[in-house]
């Protein structure tokens, strides 16, 4: 039934986009992804399916089920990753201080996270409708070392903030903290985890500074693939139990991915222009 929902929905003429002249991973999109098996497409779309029959049956589900959008809402999220003549995506400017980042209208979100937590290669994946589009992705940790600012049309821009921790620049927080306590159209910063570790000392500080700074934002749990079940929920029940204690301005849903795999890039699709106002949901929430 799900699988018929969603291929009826991706009939030829219900919707068109312009694809980029450069091979597109072969899970970049929705459509792509519509001729795996049911299992491993509901995976794909809600990675927290999942791992639901690895958890015992105590444990409250509700904080990971409370973003769902429907399958007609993602692939209308996913048209905004395309790019048009009319919709450019592309790597806009760089900058090392607040005061010389671009004065863009359009609603903002932004990426903080360790430095090897791999934010540019999760960027790269929600990107990879336009692969021309270049974000830089290096095996050395602490690579991005500037405020990196990507434009999608009109709609809204991603910034790839440096990271934290290892191999941090030297003015790591007075080039961040700055921008998320005075950036007027900064509607959401995504704090990136890495699920097959945990939270570590570096994170908790991280919390610590958005909680500080009381502006909306939200956890994402990386490289989800990296370790097993067992670890990997340990650690997600781990920071749940942070969230729900120590935070007051964070989502209380981390969203969960994998930009090798492509586990959550569609979801945080949908979440982005959802907060960005790009788009309208029918329902966030399927239960």
């Amino acid at each position: 039934m799900f699988c018929q929902r969603l291929r009826l929905w991706l009939q030829p003429g219900t919707w068109v986009c312009v694809m980029s002249q450069k091979s597109a991973h072969k899970l970049a999109s929705i459509q792509k992804a519509s001729v795996l098996p049911q299992k491993k497409l509901q995976a794909l779309l809600y990675p927290f399916s999942g791992l639901e029959a690895y958890l015992d049956r105590s444990v409250d589900r509700t904080p990971f089920q409370l973003f769902q959008p429907s399958l007609e809402n993602m692939v209308k999220a996913e048209k905004l990753f395309y790019t048009s003549p009319s919709h450019k995506i592309d790597y806009h400017t760089s900058a090392t201080r607040t005061d010389h980042a671009p004065m863009l209208k359009q609603p903002e979100v932004c990426f903080i996270g360790r430095s090897n937590v791999g934010k540019s290669s999760l960027i790269k994946a929600l990107f990879s409708l336009t692969p021309e589009v270049e974000v830089r992705v290096s095996k050395t940790p602490g690579h991005t070392k500037k405020m990196n600012f990507f434009t999608v049309g009109k709609a809204f821009t991603i910034v790839d903030m440096p990271g934290y921790g290892h191999r941090a620049p030297k003015d790591f927080v007075d080039m961040v903290e700055p921008y998320l306590c005075t950036r007027k159209n900064l509607v959401r910063t995504f704090l990136l985890v890495d699920g097959s570790v945990g939270l570590q000392k570096a994170d908790l500080i991280a919390l610590e500074m958005c909680e500080e700074i009381s502006r909306p934002y939200v956890v994402v749990v990386t490289k989800i693939d990296k370790c097993g079940h067992g670890t990997l929920l340990t650690n997600l029940l781990n920071l749940q139990e942070v969230m729900k204690t120590q935070t007051t301005t964070c989502f209380p849903q981390p969203l969960l991915v994998s930009s090798l795999q492509f586990l959550g890039i569609y979801l945080l699709r949908c979440f982005i222009a959802h907060v960005t106002g790009s788009i309208q949901l029918s329902d966030t929430s399927q239960r």
